[in-house]
């Protein structure tokens, strides 16, 4: 069984959220706008399927009708100089960066496929949520207009031994960036001398030619480049290459173009295993592996990893002996990675969730290609078992930022994302949860709370916990609380899950549309907030005031000097989003009641921050006046250490009963 609608939503069921809309009439709205800045206009150099690239700051997806490129200035091409005002419609990427394909409109407007734009570069933006058109500062660009690129190879590495997928640089001009516009590949030929039993090199064998993609170095690069040096070319296998190396530009469209060819010797040596990261792992982490000549990412080629040694439990009457073959994950040549998982016997004989445990032996690389296998040289190693770690990617997505703005808060959201940290890093203290704020790259499994703006369900909920079933044991460590559930939506419930910042307004006794109204109104809410909203003739926090306010506490609220105000306002909506955040993280881990069906602690009691939203009013909720934090009442404080454990006491706090 799933939680119902929680927060407050449960009061709101049923009622549609209001639609807003804003008028010249009204009060002006903190769009942003007068905060961006474009910083360059990318690449350099643009072909037919080239996507350009605006490089920025304080860019938006939720305030804006529309972005256009403005170009202003000097074209030479086609035979002839003139003066260009060219206009590109964008579309948003993410906060520093805008991007449009439409180069066939560029070259329109020029007027030409080849030739040089010198000028500057600006934005026109229309806000979608007033009558306002806005235009950068403009910035100086430069722009040459190729209608196709011919590579030119000046020089290609020559490390002195390397590993099969080791990267190989190439220095030149005229490379493409890929997707549309087509590849640069790398042609190799020449020949190739195992080694023999001595480690001399025996007969040179021709090989290739093989085309191996050209990366480029940076984004926008066009003059160097990196090759992988596949097994494709040469094998596996110990030995020396002796060949040449040149660039071909494979177009989408048209024929391909050759750079002349260099010649390139390096020598060749066997997948090794050099380190293991980190030393100390749990259940769904991921084991680094590090070395060279790792080989994968197709059918013909696979790496395995032979481990062998023995586990050491604590209390166990002896070691328990382990040989097996691992299969990771291929990342390139110096990296494959394992997850610790309970599928297979390696994660069975650990105990993963039961903590605990050092395996001291060897680790071996095993790489295949085609019909050749090749066993490296073991690497001894020593893993510790980690006791089971809960790790929680908090999502703040732009809608998120974004609805900042109608509580004129928008410049102090870096303030109120760490309160938000804080409140939830207290609530699981001495819990075995791993807060982060990006998504994390150390492990597979992990958990994430989604933190949007207004409810997608149109119920004004504050928070829905919309995984697939009641989790007791937290058996799944990757539950997603946000996006779009089709499971939970096809029998009834809300399919949207996650945190809604804009629902927050159903506290207020004035909400505007932005919330349902709600019996949990309370006018401290609104002697908080009101000092900022543009609705109520507030004025909304200012980078300048932003960038002096101290830490927030409880202690500023209610205040009566303006930065005082700023202090408050933070401390109660991080407040309120935080609690929001543990009470579905809470549901997620099985919680309420994990000995039965319900959901919520069936009471109605001061901070018990699993009880249902009627039960947890503004005050408690903000930590106001005396009243909350919110807490996990003394079972299920007593289940979330049995089942996510840490080495460190019992938090000492006082816990509610349950009951």
């Amino acid at each position: 069984m799933r939680p119902l609608p929680t927060g407050l939503g449960a009061l709101v069921l049923g009622l549609g959220l209001a639609a807003c809309s804003f008028s010249e009439s009204e009060p002006r709205y903190d769009t942003g706008l007068d905060r961006v800045e474009v910083v360059s206009v990318q690449p350099s150099v643009v072909v037919p399927g080239t996507v350009m690239v605006v490089e920025g700051r304080a860019f938006s997806d939720g305030v804006w009708k529309y972005a256009d490129l403005i170009l202003t200035g000097r074209f030479t091409g086609g035979g002839q100089e003139r003066d260009v005002d060219v206009r590109l419609p964008l579309r948003f990427v993410d906060a520093e960066h805008l991007e449009t394909d439409d180069v066939p409109g560029l070259i329109d407007q020029l007027g030409a496929s080849d030739g040089d734009f010198a000028g500057t570069a600006a934005l026109e933006i229309s806000s979608a949520v007033e009558s306002r058109i806005h235009t950068t500062a403009a910035v100086t660009a430069s722009l040459s207009v190729r209608a196709e690129l011919t590579p030119d190879l000046i020089d290609v590495g020559q490390p002195a031994t390397i590993f099969v997928n080791d990267e190989i640089d190439v220095t030149g001009d005229g490379m493409l960036l890929g997707g549309d516009e087509g590849t640069t590949v790398a042609r190799v030929e020449g020949c190739f001398a195992a080694a023999q039993d001595g480690g001399e090199p025996g007969e040179c064998l021709p090989v290739g030619p093989v085309d191996v993609p050209v990366a480029p170095v940076s984004r926008f690069d066009r003059t160097h480049g990196r090759f992988r040096f596949a097994p494709e070319i040469a094998g596996i296998r110990a030995g020396e290459f002796r060949g040449q190396v040149l660039l071909r530009n494979q177009r989408i469209a048209g024929p391909s173009s050759d750079s002349g060819a260099l010649d390139a010797a390096t020598r060749l040596t066997e997948a090794e295993v050099h380190q293991i990261a980190p030393t100390q792992v749990s259940l769904g982490q991921y084991l680094e592996i590090g070395g060279g000549g790792f080989v994968g990412g197709a059918d013909d080629q696979v790496t395995l990893l032979h481990l062998n040694g023995q586990l050491l439990q604590p209390g166990a009457p002896g070691p328990i002996a382990i040989d097996t073959i691992l299969v990771p994950e291929f990342v390139s040549g110096t990296a494959v990675r394992y997850v610790m998982n309970e599928d297979d016997d390696l994660g069975q004989v650990l105990g993963l969730r039961g903590g605990g445990g050092t395996f001291d032996g060897v680790i071996t690389p095993i790489v295949s290609f085609r019909d050749d296998e090749v066993t490296g040289a073991a690497l001894d190693v020593n893993l510790r078992v980690a006791t089971l770690r809960q790790v929680v990617y908090l999502h703040f997505t732009p809608q998120y930022a974004s609805s900042l703005q109608h509580f004129g808060l928008q410049a102090v959201e870096a303030q109120i994302r760490q309160r938000v940290i804080d409140v939830v890093e207290r609530d699981y203290r001495t819990i075995n949860v791993d807060v982060r704020t990006d998504p994390p790259a150390d492990f597979a499994l992990y958990a994430e709370v989604e933190i949007g703006g207004p409810d997608p369900n149109g119920l004004g909920l504050l928070g829905y916990d919309n995984t697939p079933g009641k989790d007791v044991g937290n058996l799944r460590l990757s539950d997603r609380i946000g996006g779009v559930n089709a499971t939970t939506q096809a029998d009834g419930f809300p399919g949207y899950g996650g945190v809604f910042v804009e629902s927050l307004f159903t506290f207020s006794t004035h909400p505007n549309g932005l919330a349902p109204d709600s019996p949990a109104q309370d006018e401290l809410f609104d002697e908080v907030f009101d000092h900022f909203r543009r609705d109520t003739d507030g004025d909304a926090v200012a980078a300048t005031e932003a960038a002096v306010i101290g830490t927030p506490d409880a202690t500023s609220c209610p205040a009566s000097n303006r930065l005082d105000r700023i202090e408050c306002a933070i401390w109660v909506l991080g407040s309120l989003i935080g609690t929001t955040v543990s009470h579905e993280l809470g549901h997620s881990l099985g919680l309420a009641n994990p000995a039965g069906g319900d959901v919520h602690i069936l009471t109605d009691e001061p901070d018990r921050l699993m009880e249902s939203g009627g039960g947890r009013p503004f005050l408690e909720r903000a930590e106001l006046e005396g009243q909350g934090p919110g807490l996990f009442c003394d079972q299920e404080y007593a289940y979330l250490r049995t089942i996510l454990p840490r080495e460190e006491p019992a938090d000492p706090t006082s816990r509610p009963g349950c009951n």
